[in-house]
């Protein structure tokens, strides 16, 4: 069987006597507290950790036949998810619930792809998703989306707009969905690409649509750092911004990242925003991040550097760690609260 909580921890198992394996390992993400190495015992091999702070965790085995390593998920747990890096085994802890907005009635749609032209090398890709009933010269909301297929596939992001719409909740809207063609350059805080998505991006979204109110920029991790840079550079054409697990880097938090070859970029980028003391346009600014999470302390930085600007601000800290469920599990109520504060309540 899969994991099992017994008192204050969890017991993963791995039964295999096979006399050739040398050694098991937990694979999951370093925030995780406690031990990885397994145990052998006569049934196979052993590892007891701490129950954490979250309500899920993602992870995989690593098992070792002398100087060969194998990754693999737990073949006692049938419960797997996808993610950016493969798929991996999950543990659902007590009190877990998906979001109810996955099983709910949901708007059809349809997707249509575009390329933004700019200051980039490359042109961006944009697929844009609208509900089946919404012609394209009706006036409605826009979210713009960093990562935007990714977030569709792995956080169903059109799948959570589909269900808000159909249940009242928004108003009807469209969502561009980015690709990130050469991801590191571009949402390292890239001059050319914000300016790209700023100007022509947004021009020519609104050429092809109509387009009601400010726009809202969504992302998460790099992505996240993107959606706040643009918002701050955009507004007020863009009136509100959901950033998660945001990568906020600074030198006194993210050694541990200083070999990332834009980091340097990022951190002073980071720093001029937590120097701000005042705004113009103030923004609608939702984030949420993993309570344990290595990004943590960045985000509450700025989220605080935000406020104290005059933006208003909304740091939501989850029970999870930084991947696309987490990401997911968050939209509502923590995006929904900025769609509906920017473009207005339905009700």
């Amino acid at each position: 069987m899969a994991a099992t909580l017994i008192d204050d921890h969890l017991r993963f198992r791995l039964d295999d006597v096979d006399p050739a394996v040398t050694a098991v390992v937990l694979q999951c993400e370093r925030a995780v507290p406690g031990p990885r190495e397994f145990t052998r015992d006569g049934a196979g091999w052993c590892l007891d950790l701490p129950v954490p702070s979250l309500q899920r965790i993602e992870y995989r085995f690593a098992v070792g036949r002398g100087d060969a390593v194998d990754i693999v998920l737990d073949p006692a747990n049938p419960l797997t998810v996808r993610t950016a890096f493969g798929d991996r085994s999950v543990v659902e802890l007590p009190g877990y619930v998906p979001p109810w907005w996955l099983s709910a009635p949901a708007v059809p749609g349809r997707l249509d792809p575009h390329t933004l032209t700019g200051e980039t090398t490359h042109e961006v890709p944009v697929t844009v998703w609208i509900p089946q009933d919404l012609p394209d010269t009706e006036p409605a909301p826009l979210l713009l989306v960093h990562d935007g297929p990714e977030y569709d596939q792995l956080a169903s992001i059109t799948t959570y707009s589909a269900a808000l719409i159909a249940t009242g909740v928004l108003p009807p809207h469209r969502v561009a969905l980015a690709a990130p063609v050469i991801r590191d350059a571009w949402y390292s805080g890239s001059p050319q690409y914000l300016r790209t998505i700023a100007a022509t991006g947004l021009d020519g979204l609104g050429e092809r649509y109509a387009v009601r109110g400010p726009v809202v920029v969504a992302g998460a991790s790099l992505g996240g750092l993107t959606a706040v840079l643009l918002g701050l550079l955009a507004a007020p054409r863009v009136g509100g911004v959901y950033s998660q697990s945001g990568s906020f880097f600074q030198v006194r938090h993210d050694l541990d990242e200083s070999g990332y070859p834009f980091f340097g970029r990022i951190s002073r980028l980071v720093q001029s925003v937590l120097d701000m003391r005042e705004t113009e346009h103030p923004l609608v600014v939702g984030m949420s991040c993993g309570a344990i999470e290595e990004n943590m302390a960045n985000n509450r930085d700025m989220a605080a550097a935000l406020r104290r600007a005059g933006h208003t601000v909304e740091l939501t800290e989850v029970a999870d760690l930084h991947n696309y469920t987490a990401w997911r599990d968050a939209l509502d109520p923590g995006l929904t609260h900025v769609l509906r504060t920017v473009w207005g309540e339905t009700d």
